[in-house]
Order: C-alpha cells, then structure tokens, then sequence
C-alpha cells in the first residue's frame, strides 16, 4: 500500500487492512518529546524511521511511566497514576489474550530481575496475575528465537531515561538491525511519555512494513493495542476498542 493511502482509509477500516506477521515486537523507550528525536540526537532511529514508517502524530496517554505501559498491554490506566511497585491490576492483558489463542509471548528487560538499572513500573506485564511467569531476561531475546509477540524494556539508561539519547539510540540499533532481516515481522519503537507534553517519536520498522511509508493521523498507545490485538485476530481490551488501527504502513 502505497503512502498516500494513509490519508484516504477511514475510521471504518478493519483488521483486513492490516498484515498477520510472523511476529510483533515492541520496543519501549523513555521520557522524550518527538521534537527531541532527530538525525543529530539519534540519528540511528531517525534513519530506520525513513527508511521503513514513522508515526508522526503519535501521543502518550498521560503521566508517570507505569499508567501508559499499563495501556499499551490492556487499553486502561486501570486508574493507576503513580510509578506504584506494590499495587497489581485486575482484568486481562494482551498476554492473557495470547497465552488463550495459543500464541507464544514474553517480555524481556533488560537487568531483569534485579540489576541496578531494572525499573519493574517499565514492565508492565509483571502487574498482572502470572505476570511474572512471562519476562525473561533481556540476555534471552534475539532474532532466531522469537515468540509471536515481544514486549522488550532497556533498562534505565538504554531506554533514555537516565542516559543520553546518543545512548540509548546506539543500543537500538545494536538491537533493531538483527530483527530488520526475519521475514515477515515489525518491529514497533516508541516512547513512554514525552519529558514535557505527550507528543512522542514513534516508528513502525521491519519487514512487513512498506518502506518509506508516513501515517500521519492522531494515534496512541490504544491504537497501537488495537493494531497489535487485530493482527493477532484478538478480542480488543478497554479503550482499544474505539482507538484506529494503524493502516495504509503495510507491504
């Protein structure tokens, strides 16, 4: 599908428009505005977002960290607004969904389960019962052995929070060039939250995306949910349910 189809899809669009990869991966970083994110500061991410898609008009939910990570997995804040570490969430999250579809899924962070820069409010997977029994360390993830869904957390400086951009935006490509040659798969990269409003860098890369592409409509963390969920053929949770899926980016 060709870029400029982006701008004549609708509201109406279903799951037909979009592709079932092999494999989804989401990459989530730290605390940036989309303004902060150029070919000076991270000219890495810059150069992978032209080359494949970039979400150009991509927004957080709110603020801190924990209730936006916690809408990327179920399509709610679960009315959390705090980075709390001691409270859990009722109700199901994508896990669940594909652990019932019979699909292969984990989380991976990076300093799991106890190095000094692992932050648990950046895995959101662990708030949900059985939570725990799904993340791995991130030293288990690559390219020749991914599930069907990835959700991958840096740790505390990889991820931009505590380092530097030029950082963080070296340990992805470390990361992201390996998964750019597994057919068939997309790997989605984005923030958090922005450090000062929720307008956030956000790209669509890999093989099952068409290179060069733009969708420029207002999305989010639900919408990205909604995507993930109808590539996947699941039922959609919360707040994905009325968000657009993100179309018109695919091969």
């Amino acid at each position: 599908m060709l870029v400029g189809a982006a701008f004549a899809l609708t509201a109406g669009s279903t799951a037909q428009d979009l592709p079932t990869p092999a494999h989804v991966v989401v990459i989530v970083l730290e605390n940036k505005d989309a303004s902060q994110i150029n070919s000076h500061t991270a000219p890495a991410l810059t150069a992978l977002g032209l080359r494949y898609a970039r979400l150009t008009n991509y927004f957080a939910v709110t603020h801190p960290s924990l209730p936006n990570y916690l809408a990327l997995v179920s399509g709610s804040t679960h009315g959390i607004t705090t980075d709390c570490t001691t409270c859990s969430v009722g109700g199901p999250s994508i896990g669940d969904q594909l652990t019932s579809a019979g699909r292969r899924w984990a989380a991976y962070a990076e300093g799991f389960p106890s190095g000094a820069r692992f932050a648990k409010k950046h895995v959101p997977i662990l708030y949900f019962a059985d939570g725990a029994n799904h993340v791995l360390p991130l030293s288990r993830f690559g390219p020749h052995r991914l599930p069907d869904f990835a959700f991958v957390v840096p740790n505390l400086c990889h991820d931009m929070h505590d380092c530097t951009v030029g950082v963080g935006d070296a340990w992805l490509k470390r990361i992201v060039t390996p998964l750019l040659a597994v057919e068939d798969t997309v790997v989605f990269v984005v923030f958090d939250e922005g450090s000062r409003g929720n307008h956030v860098a956000a790209f669509a890369l890999g093989t099952a995306v068409q290179p060069h592409s733009v969708f420029t409509r207002r999305t989010d963390h639900y919408g990205l949910l909604r995507t993930i969920e109808d590539m996947f053929g699941l039922p959609r949770l919360g707040a994905a349910k009325t968000a657009r899926p993100l179309i018109g980016i695919w091969r």
